[in-house]
């Protein structure tokens, strides 16, 4: 037997009912637009060492959460950073840049990428989640948790408060 990835059941099941969708009557167009929007996921470069396990997990929660991804190791990560415009106290263990450009550095949970993407700040480089916070998305360690917040980093080199993480039962 094969093993399936939860990202091969999300294709499949998108594909299922883009199918069921296409044998629609005229009537009924409105959900297969629906569907079709919802099957569309967005596509992360992964920026990070290549034997980081917190990493590995990060990347898994934004695969559970709807994203496409795909790993790279640079050679070097800091230089990677530093000209993508990501600044010393912004850093962490790896960077997501999306399709349209945006970077997602750290530990930044799934639906506030989600969010950010649907409605980007003008003038945003993306978000960050500086450091390694306990109890982020890949860095889950039983029940220890650190608050945290998430900061929007700015073209300009400002950043400022996207969302604060205050509690562990917070839903990623």
């Amino acid at each position: 037997m094969s093993f399936v990835s939860k990202k091969n059941i999300v294709s499949l099941v998108s594909g299922l009912a883009l199918l069921a969708g296409s044998q629609m009557s005229m009537a009924e167009e409105a959900p297969a637009s629906v569907l079709l929007r919802a099957a569309k996921t967005e596509h992360l470069n992964v920026y990070k060492s290549p034997t980081c396990g917190c990493c590995e997990d990060w990347i898994e929660h934004a695969e559970d959460n709807g994203f496409d991804t795909k790993a790279f190791h640079p050679r070097n990560l800091d230089q990677m950073k530093q000209e993508m415009g990501i600044r010393g106290q912004w850093k962490s263990c790896h960077t997501a840049v999306s399709e349209s450009g945006y970077l997602f550095e750290g530990h930044v949970p799934a639906r506030l990428v989600k969010q950010f993407l649907a409605n980007p700040p003008e003038d945003a480089l993306g978000l960050t989640a500086p450091g390694m916070p306990m109890g982020s998305p890949g860095m889950e360690m039983g029940d220890r948790f650190q608050p945290y917040q998430i900061l929007q980093m700015n073209r300009d080199g400002s950043s400022e408060v996207y969302a604060t993480i205050d509690k562990q039962s917070e839903q990623y």
